[in-house]
C-alpha cells in the first residue's frame, strides 16, 4: 500500500550532457517543483564524472544524492560466476543502478523526470513500478538536441570533460564503450584501464572474459594506432558535413558510426 506522503519528484542525474541540461531546464521551468536529484554511484565512475556533479550541484544550487548498491561491484561479479556484464546481460544495471533506486522510492509516489529529447526514438528505464511515473519534459517542449547544447551554455555548466574523447557516461570499463573510447581511457588513465584489463583475467575458473567481442583489451591496445587514425579520418569526414556542429556532436556521430550499439538507458543520459 502506497504512504499518504505527498508525491515526490525526482530526477537522475548521470554525469552525462542530457540529464544534465534537464536539472537546469527543471529549475528554470518549473522552480515551485521539489526536486530531489540522484545519482546512482557504483564507485567504478571516471573521475570527470564525480567533478562534472560537483560542479552541477555548485552551478545549480542543488544537492545530488548518492544511491549505491548494499554490496559493491565486485561481489556482484563473484555472485555471477566472474561472468563480466554485457549488452546480453546487463545485471550490473540491475543490482547497480535499478534495485538501488527502487529501494530509495519505496512505496512512496513518485513523478521521475527524464532527460529524453525530442528527437530521440528510445523510452529510457520505465520501472515496473506502480508507484513510479516517468515524464519526459524535454519530449513535452519538443527540446532536441541543439536545444541541449544552448542549455548547457546558458546555465554556465558547460560539457563533462570526458566528451573529449567519450560520447557517454558509465563506469570506467562500460561494456558499451567503443573501441576508440577503450584506446582513450588506456591514455587518459592507464590505471583505470589496467584494472579493467585485470577484470578480464582474474578469474577463479581460470577462463578469461573480454569487455568487447572477440578481444581481449590487449589485444585491441595492439592496433591503438589503426584505431586511432581511423577514428581521425572519420572525424574529419564529419567535421566537413556537420559545420559548426559542437565537437562532442560530431564525436558521438562518428562513434555512432562506428558502432551503433543502444546503451544501458538506465546508466547514459
Amino acid at each position: 500500500m502506497m504512504t499518504q506522503n505527498k508525491i515526490r519528484h525526482i530526477l537522475g542525474l548521470s554525469g552525462g550532457k542530457d540529464s544534465t541540461a534537464l536539472a537546469y531546464f527543471m529549475r528554470q521551468k518549473y522552480p515551485e517543483l521539489e526536486i530531489e536529484y540522484f545519482f546512482c554511484d557504483t564507485h567504478k565512475e571516471l573521475p570527470e564524472t564525480e567533478s562534472y556533479l560537483k560542479r552541477i550541484e555548485a552551478r545549480l544550487g542543488i544537492k545530488i544524492h548518492r544511491l549505491e548498491a548494499d554490496r559493491g561491484f565486485d561481489h556482484w561479479l563473484d555472485v555471477y560466476g566472474g561472468v563480466l556484464p554485457s549488452p546480453t546481460m546487463r545485471w550490473c544495471t540491475k543490482q547497480m543502478k535499478i534495485i538501488p533506486l527502487e529501494k530509495w522510492v519505496g512505496n512512496d509516489e513518485v513523478i521521475s523526470y527524464v532527460g529524453i529529447r525530442a528527437d530521440e526514438n528510445r523510452d529510457g528505464y520505465i520501472s515496473t513500478k506502480s508507484n513510479i511515473t516517468a515524464r519526459f519534459p524535454f519530449k513535452e517542449h519538443n527540446l532536441v538536441k541543439a536545444d541541449i547544447f544552448r542549455l548547457l551554455e546558458e546555465s554556465g555548466i558547460g560539457m563533462p570533460d570526458y566528451y573529449r574523447w567519450r560520447s557517454r557516461s558509465g563506469c570506467f570499463f562500460c561494456f558499451f564503450q567503443r573501441k576508440y573510447e577503450w584506446v582513450m581511457l588506456a591514455q587518459e588513465h592507464p590505471t583505470l584501464f589496467q584494472k579493467a584489463i585485470d577484470y578480464e583475467q582474474n578469474h577463479r575458473d581460470g577462463r578469461t572474459y573480454t569487455w568487447t567481442q572477440g578481444e581481449t583489451l590487449l589485444e585491441l591496445l595492439e592496433r591503438k594506432d589503426q584505431i586511432i587514425s581511423d577514428h581521425q579520418r572519420a572525424m574529419d569526414r564529419q567535421q566537413q558535413s556537420l559545420k559548426n556542429q559542437p565537437l562532442a556532436d560530431v564525436l558521438a556521430a562518428v562513434l555512432d558510426e562506428e558502432e551503433d550499439t543502444l546503451p544501458c538507458l538506465a546508466c547514459h543520459l
